[in-house]
């Protein structure tokens, strides 16, 4: 199997970007919403270095890009203290939940964009084309892990969101769903590409409509 370097390199670069920025969204949100723990911990930060997780942020990414395994990666995760979310504290830990994948959405239109300014085919400058292969790869990858953050399977971003806006009469079935979310987790990462492919498709599309939106407007 040829290896390209490169690539590897670039991939695991965005992928290291994408899940600093997506940890560090929800430590500055748990903070404005009234939680310091995270920031008293150093978490609000985009230095790299405090959200890695040696065996979710470097091992598994490392073997996934050398090898036909599907790609699996995780940072290590923001604490949230629910005693200190004083009000509304369900809607607020959803808010805290829903604002590491919205953070993705955001780099993914962000690099959208950029994709756009530069042109479909990169240039013809070798660097040029690098930054266009930098920015396609950030909108992708930020795609993918917005859609599958949002899935509502624990401890997923998006079972935190189920979790509050769940009525009180579903809790049971909820918590009765929660004890196999170990064995819907691994079937999703390695038998459910289709479930993630239609929403991954759409927001793509999505973003396809506002690039060229940019060129028109450019």
């Amino acid at each position: 199997m040829d290896l390209d370097v490169t690539r590897v390199l670039l991939a695991f670069t965005v992928l290291i970007l994408s899940l600093t920025i997506h940890e560090a969204a929800h430590a500055f949100s748990a903070d404005v919403l009234g939680d310091p723990t995270a920031r008293q911990l150093g978490r609000v930060s985009l230095n790299p270095m405090v959200h890695i997780d040696p065996i979710g942020t470097v091992l598994f990414p490392l073997l996934s890009l050398f090898s036909p395994v599907p790609l699996i990666g995780w940072a290590k995760p923001v604490p949230v203290n629910i005693r200190n979310l004083h009000g509304n504290w369900q809607q607020k830990f959803m808010l805290i939940a829903a604002a590491g994948p919205a953070s993705n959405l955001l780099l993914a239109v962000i690099a959208a964009i950029g994709v756009r300014m530069i042109g479909f085919e990169g240039g013809a400058i070798a660097s040029t084309q690098q930054i266009f292969r930098f920015l396609l790869l950030m909108a992708t990858t930020n795609v993918a892990l917005a859609v599958f953050n949002m899935l509502p399977v624990p401890p997923l971003d998006g079972s935190r969101v189920v979790e509050g806006v769940l009525p009180y009469r579903m809790r049971s079935m909820w918590e009765r769903v929660v004890q196999y979310s170990p064995f819907l987790l691994l079937g999703i990462v390695f038998f459910g590409r289709g479930i993630i492919s239609a929403p991954m498709a759409w927001v793509q599309g999505w973003l396809y409509e506002l690039m060229y939106l940019v060129g028109v407007a450019g």
